[in-house]
């Protein structure tokens, strides 16, 4: 279990798997966004980045629906904008965006891999989470969307810009503009999710399979994997390249790779200890 203790969120560990388990645990709002919502989000998360033991973090809605299923329908528009902020403050409002930024960057520069595991509503803000998330496994009932135009105000936590480069513009732009719900196998079909299933038992049996495997991966090596195509693909593909050649050097000093070369000349599995 967690050391700290968390309003909005619950944390658990699965010591087999060696991944833990961040569940939004706000089912009366359908997991919806505050900005202290998001930054316990990432406390939780940050108590893990040194902690070997936990090579992958699973984020998911909480099981204990009330209402329907959702991973976060999007910002809780009843929390207001933050502390002595006024929405009819234009620098008010790009101050609370970019408190919201802060959040969602740290989420998405977290050095471990993140699986976000959706059943039901990923919309808003709640879709903008999955992007900064490096796995996306959901249920054939779960549904992807920006619905923020119906309020006349639009994705400001990214939507616009992380979507758009994961499948493409006009596919944003009809999004965004008409705040369609998108099918999870829509989605997977566009790229956006990386598996699709069916909920209830099948949907735990794939986030465990998932997370236990890295969880028990080369942890160096997914470090790096990570950070090279996330972030090397942000620049031109010969500065990109470099940062591959120079992260292949790095991580060519790890035990990781000392272990997984004697495991294939001794012809049995490897055995990571998920040392940096």
């Amino acid at each position: 279990m967690s050391e700290k203790e968390f309003k909005d969120v619950i944390v658990e560990k699965d010591e087999e798997g060696n991944y833990a388990v961040i569940s939004i645990n706000r089912p009366d709002k359908l997991n919806a966004l505050t900005t202290d919502t998001l930054r316990e989000i990432y406390e939780a998360m940050e108590q893990f980045e040194i902690d070997s033991n936990v090579r992958c973090i699973v984020l998911r809605g909480t099981k204990n629906v009330t209402k329907k299923p959702a991973f976060s329908a999007g910002a809780d528009l009843s929390a207001g904008m933050g502390k002595g902020l006024k929405p009819n403050i234009p620098a008010h409002m790009a101050l609370s965006m970019q408190q919201k930024h802060r959040y969602y960057a740290l989420i998405e520069q977290f050095p471990k891999p993140v699986i976000a595991a959706v059943d039901g509503f990923a919309f808003g803000g709640g879709c903008e989470l999955t992007l900064v998330c490096d796995i996306i496994i959901a249920t054939k009932r779960s549904e992807f969307g920006f619905p923020e135009i119906l309020r006349g105000i639009f994705p400001a936590n990214g939507g616009t810009q992380r979507m758009a480069r994961r499948i493409g513009v006009n596919r944003v732009l009809n999004m965004i503009y008409f705040g369609d719900r998108i099918p999870a196998e829509k989605m997977l079909e566009w790229g956006h999710v990386s598996y699709l299933c069916d909920n209830g038992e099948e949907f735990e049996k794939l986030i465990h399979e998932k997370a236990s495997w890295l969880g028990n991966a080369a942890t160096t090596s997914l470090f790096i994997i990570k950070k090279a195509i996330k972030f090397g693909t942000q620049v031109p593909l010969s500065i990109g390249n470099n940062f591959e050649i120079l992260g292949f050097g790095v991580n060519a000093g790890s035990k990781d790779v000392n272990e997984g070369i004697m495991a294939f000349l001794q012809k049995r599995e490897p055995k990571f200890t998920g040392g940096m």
